[in-house]
């Protein structure tokens, strides 16, 4: 029987005493090493040991820096407040051709009517022009009757023009028509541009002569249609709405309810 001496030397040798000769186990694992099972720096791993896990490898070529760039500027996006005078429109365009051949004539009373409000809403009008250039908004009570008159000035040209079909009243409250016009309440307005709002106004003025042209034009054609058949067709319809917006818009302008232009652009009617 071949027996060892494993008695460890201090060189971290065991010495067979049988054999003579010295076997080398290897340095740094004797007891108390505190080396003892950690692989020397730069070995290979010997038969039984196992290499710890490598992470991910980083991606090839250049990569994007983190976080937002120096260079990246916000961008802010503005959105248009809608005007604040807005025509509304809710008819299913159908005509009585009964109203539709005696329309003049029906309009009469609406005519007249309006003659004794424009004697004085004109003095009303002078009279905001005033208080906007001192307080800088209209006061309340006074933009509700310039609303009103605007809103049956409004009602009376929809009626006039076949934009609508049912007799307008004499009033013009909210929602009294299929065709009806929604004002914002007075809000404040720039003092400069009432000093000189005739002037400014003359470009929208010129541009609402015409559509009123138009509007005569579409409604001359319209009531034949409408005699025929009964029913206006929709895209005439919508086109005398749109010249009777900014018509709208022009009268509110001109009568300082609000200091926005007339604009072009609007919700689709």
């Amino acid at each position: 029987t071949v027996v060892l001496d494993q008695v460890p030397q201090s060189d971290g040798e065991l010495h067979g005493a049988s054999f003579g000769f010295p076997t080398k186990i290897g340095r740094g694992r004797a007891a108390g090493d505190p080396s003892r099972g950690v692989p020397r720096l730069g070995s290979r791993p010997t038969m039984g040991e196992t290499q710890p896990p490598e992470g991910p490898r980083p991606p090839e070529g250049p990569q994007p820096p983190e976080g937002p760039t120096p260079d990246a500027v916000p961008q802010t996006v503005y959105e248009t407040p809608p005007h604040p005078i807005r025509l509304t429109v809710d008819d299913d365009l159908r005509r009585s051709r009964l109203t539709v051949f005696f329309r003049l004539i029906l309009a009469i009373p609406h005519f007249l009517w309006w003659y004794v409000w424009s004697s004085i809403i004109t003095v009303l009008v002078i009279v905001n022009w005033f208080a906007v250039l001192i307080r800088g908004h209209t006061p309340e009570d006074l933009h509700l009757l310039l609303a009103r008159a605007l809103r049956y000035r409004t009602h009376v040209f929809s009626y006039l023009f076949l934009v609508s079909n049912p007799y307008p009243t004499f009033f013009g409250r909210l929602g009294a028509h299929p065709v009806d016009l929604e004002i914002d309440g007075p809000d404040r307005q720039r003092r400069a541009v009432t000093l000189f709002r005739l002037i400014l106004a003359i470009p929208a003025l010129v541009v609402a002569y015409v559509f009123l042209f138009v509007m005569f034009f579409i409604a001359l054609i319209a009531w034949f249609i409408a005699l025929a058949v009964g029913r206006t067709p929709k895209g005439m319809r919508d086109l005398s709405a749109y010249c009777l917006r900014y018509e709208a818009q022009v009268a509110a302008y001109l009568m300082i309810l609000t200091d926005r232009y007339p604009s072009f652009a609007g919700p689709r009617i």
